[in-house]
């Protein structure tokens, strides 16, 4: 079974759901069978989205796309850095 690629809209929305559910008394394997997860899924969406709202999930991933920009970018610099010091050294 291939894998389906979650928005974090749509992990929040599941969590939700998974959360009314719990509170109907259901236990976790029944709700995650519902919501077409894995237990593993779901305490790992758990720990990393609890409590956020979908506009927090949003800002969060914007911010790890902008954080993966600038580490390349200074990755970028840093490699030139080193090969100007290697050029200016005479180490041909």
């Amino acid at each position: 079974m291939g894998r389906k690629v979650h928005s974090s809209e749509d992990i929040i929305r599941k969590l939700r759901q998974a959360e009314v559910m719990l509170h109907a008394g259901k236990n976790i394997g029944d709700i995650c069978r519902a919501l077409g997860i894995s237990d593993a899924t779901y305490y790992k969406w758990r720990k990393e989205y609890g409590g956020m709202k979908i506009d927090q999930a949003k800002r969060l991933k914007d911010l790890e796309r902008e954080n993966a920009r600038l580490k390349r970018a200074v990755a970028d610099l840093t490699l030139d850095k080193l090969i100007l010091q290697d050029v200016a050294s005479g180490k041909y």
